[in-house]
């Protein structure tokens, strides 16, 4: 079964597409107009095995800040659209991930109740032009849309480099194993409410 999905988004700020397909190797082609944070994405789709093709023309000669939100609202969209009816999906998904000296946990659970908390070190500071907060307006808009209950620690770390590259790939990892077809679930909805 292919899962795959596209959103788009235009307004007067941002003329966003994306293309995702899940469960997927294939190379992603990623173009946010922000080259730091493409980097996050493709670290993000690779761990994730994932496959996202995505074209973001924002206003970046204001602020970077339209695009990676607005991303985040599209890829959530098509990550909520893949996943179907989420018949026979694990649901829960976590990953604790170092990237040298980095340490985060990610945890989601794809309820269809979203919820987003991050706890850690404090994402202030800028690498190179892409101001740090940006990571989480990425990730609270990408658990709005998506759908999920997606809870980030940063346990450690000293490179803003490292901690941020730690987000993504543990965002990828635990999305990945929630997202993964569990065949013992016989294409069942994983809740005991029988929806989700």
């Amino acid at each position: 079964m292919i899962r795959k999905a596209v959103d788009n988004r235009i307004t007067s700020e941002t003329n966003i597409s994306v293309e995702l397909e899940l469960a997927s190797t294939k190379k992603s082609r990623i173009k946010s107009g922000v080259p730091f944070f493409d980097h996050m994405l493709n670290s993000m789709s690779r761990h994730g095995r994932f496959c996202m093709n995505l074209n973001c023309v924002g206003d970046i000669d204001i602020d970077d800040h339209h695009s990676v939100e607005d991303i985040g609202i599209c890829m959530g969209n098509a990550f909520n659209k893949a996943l179907g009816d989420k018949s026979g999906i694990k649901r829960f998904g976590d990953a604790i991930l170092p990237m040298d000296d980095a340490l985060t946990m990610a945890a989601v659970d794809l309820s269809g109740r979203p919820y987003f908390k991050y706890n850690g070190i404090e994402l202030r500071g800028v690498i190179k032009e892409y101001s740090e907060e940006l990571t989480l307006e990425f990730l609270r808009s990408f658990a709005m849309h998506a759908e999920i209950n997606l809870h980030v620690n940063v346990l450690n770390g000293e490179n803003r480099h490292h901690i941020h590259e730690s987000i993504f790939k543990a965002l990828g990892v635990a999305i990945y194993k929630a997202a993964t077809i569990d065949e013992s679930f016989n294409n069942i909805i994983p809740s005991t409410k029988e929806s989700l």
